[in-house]
């Protein structure tokens, strides 16, 4: 059985789904891997380290997509792609399913068994394939460093002969664990750190990273789902947040947002009044750009300047530190697989909670 590893297509991406590494253990149980030439240069991945790990390379995208038996990648594949890969194959990657229903009528259409790395569940023996909260982490760590560079000011407080500098002032809305991490990461730029979340009870792994947890009363109290993500909220506790939040930002110096609810579109908590209300040369880097954006003015890929706010909407920042996010991606991916390994083959069981929750596609048809 071989697994195929393409190049991403995607214009910003500089991730690999798989990393040497991970090629030799699953080449080690059987399994046959194919990467496309280059599909590891953004990575500082060679394609010589990749055969020395027991890989073949190929030269182009097509001498996979239609022949490997399964398809491996971080980013959704294009429509085009979709087309290409060969019926009944497995395909795994960061489907998102709310914002790619045509590749998924595609890769239905050919009967590809489709899993989305996005879905895996938070459950203990999971966690070692939990992509999503790997990239969140590393996209969190570097949230931070954008705001900092972003920002005309210094983050620590500083004691000189020219006078003392006050510490800039980070506010963190969402403290999943991309919130936790840019949390973190702020505290040891020398921040002074707040955050906000909806779910009560990431008040206490807020405060344990030395950040103040800003509380607001919500008559809602079915905040959390059961895998651990934060729900949609009704329109009264949306109001009281933003009302919160107004008030908040008005003596923030930089706003990091991560505020995602898993396949809708990303809550807009931030409006227009509050960033008018904002200091002059705050920084807002909204993680959420993507999905939508958390903020009414970001532009996802941009960076904006409104009322003397610079709103920065990336990317995926994962993708700002390949190395590193390739490696973690990649371990995720490849321990998924090994658990389903059988005989030199993957062979899905679809009584395993972990697969059932992944599926987007089968048989024919589209599970989301």
């Amino acid at each position: 059985m071989d697994v195929g590893v393409p190049r991403e297509t995607v214009p910003y991406e500089k991730r690999v789904a798989l990393v040497p590494d991970s090629v030799a253990k699953l080449v080690g149980t059987g399994l046959g891997v194919i990467a496309e030439a280059g599909a590891g240069s953004g990575a500082a991945v060679t394609d010589e380290m990749i055969r020395e790990a027991g890989a073949t390379v190929v030269d182009a995208a097509a001498g996979i997509l239609g022949k490997a038996d399964m398809i491996l990648k971080v980013q959704p594949p294009s429509v085009e792609e979709a087309h290409a890969i060969k019926e009944g194959a497995i395909l795994i990657s960061f489907l998102q399913p709310a914002r790619n229903r045509d590749v998924l009528e595609v890769l239905a259409a050919r009967r590809v068994t489709a899993l989305s790395m996005h879905r895996v569940p938070r459950i203990t023996r999971a966690q070692s394939m939990d992509a999503l909260s790997s990239q969140s982490s590393i996209a969190g760590y570097k949230a931070a460093l954008v705001a900092a560079s972003s920002l005309g000011k210094l983050m620590p407080m500083m004691m000189t002969a020219a006078g003392t500098i006050r510490p800039s002032s980070v506010f963190i809305l969402g403290a999943g664990v991309a919130g936790l991490q840019a949390i973190a990461t702020a505290k040891r730029l020398g921040a002074i750190v707040s955050a906000f979340d909806i779910r009560p009870a990431v008040k206490e792994q807020v405060e344990s990273l030395g950040a103040k947890f800003i509380e607001v009363p919500l008559v809602q109290k079915d905040t959390e789902t059961a895998g651990g993500y934060a729900k949609e909220l009704a329109e009264e506790s949306t109001r009281k947040i933003r009302e919160l939040l107004h008030e908040t930002l008005r003596g923030i110096d930089a706003v990091i947002t991560t505020a995602l609810v898993p396949d809708r579109p990303a809550p807009r908590l931030i409006t227009e009044d509050m960033v008018k209300d904002m200091r002059p040369g705050s920084v807002i880097v909204d993680m959420a750009a993507e999905a939508g954006g958390n903020c009414d003015l970001t532009e996802v890929g941009n960076s904006v300047v409104r009322y003397g706010v610079t709103i920065i909407g990336p990317y995926d920042l994962a993708t700002t530190v390949p190395a590193h996010a390739s490696q973690m991606y990649s371990r995720n991916i490849s321990s998924l697989l090994l658990s389903q390994v059988k005989d030199g083959r993957v062979q899905l069981n679809f009584d395993d909670e972990i697969i059932t929750a992944m599926v987007v596609t089968h048989a024919g048809e589209i599970r989301s």
